[in-house]
């Protein structure tokens, strides 16, 4: 009788789940699980400690990279120097004055160059920017008179990358080149009938009669859009003249033609004297400066400029774009 209650009693209590099977079960599950938390713990603190020290090591590495100055190939024997325009001018881009006008520089002050190309693949930008380059290179004409400054148009120099090319000594494009669109180009956007549908209404608080000058949320003034392009003429004004004083009676053709703001072929600009001839790099070292060994002297772009170049970019072209500014393209 008794061995068969403890046998019963026995059964109900592992049945119930209350043995110490059951318990140590329970608490083995409970070591490993806390070993698995400290586990990925490790493995987390091991993660971000290592992202730490790679991300040190990166900014250790962006520090160690060439900059834009003093930028000055080691070279021995003669040479053509090379400097190259590409993409949009404006101060913060990779073609910017500093850097092209350091890469010009170089080129010239080095006894073994020959002659230099400035290469130029760019739709326009910054007149400002562009004008530094110019007054730089006619600069560098005058204090080394024998050593030719030639400018070259692969794909694209338009605006004010012609506004650059015309200070050169010539210009040589290939024949589907775009050259020209000699003019300046200001846009953005009005939206008083917008804020009229949406029922928004426009506070604006100055001091100064014109500090909202232009203001794209206010309605138009005549008086401000006759200033403005007044302001625009004159700036065009001032490409006609650097073009002019670059190009000289080489030009042929109507003012009201090649300073309309059109572009044309390489082949049409030869013909229109916007360009001299047709030719690339290779053929300008080879041919006419007898030196077809290239040196490029363009300074390099730190591994961070380019990273930020990208993704400024965009946000720099809109913010031109939207506040008005003046470009050349």
């Amino acid at each position: 009788m008794t061995d068969n209650t403890d046998s019963n009693t026995k059964q109900q209590t592992q049945g119930d789940g209350q043995g110490p099977e059951w318990q140590q079960e329970v608490i083995n599950r409970l070591v490993f699980a806390s070993l698995n938390e400290q586990r990925k713990a490790r493995r987390w603190g091991i993660f971000f400690k290592s992202l730490t020290f790679a991300y040190l090591f990166f900014i250790l590495i962006l520090l160690l990279l060439p900059g834009d100055g003093g930028f000055a190939p080691a070279v021995a024997g003669k040479h053509t120097a090379l400097v190259d325009v590409r993409g949009i001018i404006a101060a913060d881009a990779e073609a910017s004055a500093d850097r092209i006008i350091s890469g010009l520089r170089a080129a010239f002050e080095n006894r073994n160059s020959v002659g230099v190309i400035i290469r130029i693949n760019s739709p326009g930008g910054s007149p400002v920017q562009a004008g530094y380059i110019n007054d730089e290179m006619r600069r560098l004409r005058e204090e080394y008179p024998d050593k030719p400054l030639y400018a070259v148009i692969t794909d694209l120099g338009a605006s004010g990358a012609y506004y650059i090319a015309v200070g050169a000594e010539k210009i040589y494009v290939d024949k589907a080149s775009l050259v020209g669109s000699i003019g300046v180009i200001s846009s953005s956007f009005g939206f008083v009938e917008a804020m009229k549908k949406l029922g928004i209404e426009r506070r604006l608080y100055t001091a100064g009669r014109n500090k909202a000058f232009l203001d794209p949320f206010s309605p138009e003034k005549p008086e401000e859009v006759a200033h403005f392009q007044s302001v625009l003429n004159n700036t065009h004004a001032q490409f006609i003249r650097v073009v002019r004083e670059g190009r000289g009676d080489r030009l042929k053709g109507k003012d009201e033609e090649i300073f309309s703001g059109l572009f044309w072929s390489g082949e049409q600009s030869v013909e229109m004297g916007l360009a001299d001839g047709m030719g690339s790099s290779s053929y300008i070292a080879r041919t006419i400066f007898g030196e077809e060994d290239i040196v490029d002297y363009t300074p390099p772009v730190s591994f961070f400029d380019q990273f930020a170049e990208k993704i400024g970019a965009g946000a720099t072209r809109m913010l031109l774009q939207y506040t008005g500014a003046l470009h050349l393209r």
